[in-house]
Order: C-alpha cells, then structure tokens, then sequence
C-alpha cells in the first residue's frame, strides 16, 4: 500500500510516517519502481505500535527502546517495565506540578472581585 493508505490504515498521518523515517524511528518504506513509498502489514503494526506509545505520551527516544525491545524476542521484560515505571515516574511529577498551577490559579481567582475595580490579584501575582 502507498503512504496514503498506510496512514489512513495506521490512524498516523502520512506526514508523520515521513518524520518518524527522516528520524530512523521506523524503516523508510521500500520504494516501487516509480519511487512511491510501499508499506506493508508488518509496516502498518510497527506505526501502530508508534501511535500507541506516543498516545500513552511516552516521548520519541522512549519509544525508540520499546521498539528495539518489542523487536527483540530476547528482551527481558524488566527492561520494559523499567522503560514504563519511569514514563510513571514522569507523568506523576507532571501531575504534581500541574495540580499546583491549577490551585494556585483558582486561589488567586477567588481573590479577583472580577468588577470594574482595576485591582487584580491575579496581576498582582504575575507581576511579583
């Protein structure tokens, strides 16, 4: 199948297919004569595999040793799990650090009148 069609059956836009090659994050798809990119089902599972790691957030290099473990039928699972934890790891840190924008956001909201008045906590803060 063409990059098109591999991108419509994969759910990965066939722009991204061309950066994830550009990359060497997935094989440049064989050429036909003509010089058009063909890809086939084990193509397809390999950009799917993509799309599922990069939904669950874990970034390109993350991905990149899943893909060389997943390929890897000796690849102890340990590896992957520790891949895993520290996304874990990550996300949380990010969760933490987002929950104390959001509630430092909302104290200072609650201390805006949010009249005509030009006092603003909220500007006050930032401009501190």
């Amino acid at each position: 199948m063409n990059i098109g069609q591999a991108a419509a059956a994969s759910g990965v836009s066939a722009k991204m297919i061309r950066y994830y090659e550009s990359i060497a994050l997935i094989p440049a798809g064989k050429r036909s004569e003509s010089g058009y990119r063909i890809y086939g089902e084990n193509d397809l599972h390999t950009l799917r595999f993509v799309k599922r790691a990069r939904l669950l957030g874990f970034s390109l290099d993350q991905i990149r040793d899943l893909l060389s473990l997943w390929q890897n039928k000796d690849r102890a699972s340990g590896d992957v799990k520790n891949i895993a934890l520290g996304h874990v790891a990550e996300l949380n840190q990010r969760i933490a650090e987002l929950t104390e924008m959001r509630d430092t956001l909302q104290t200072l909201a609650s201390c805006c009148h949010g009249d005509h008045r030009p006092d603003c906590p909220i500007l006050q803060s930032l401009a501190d």
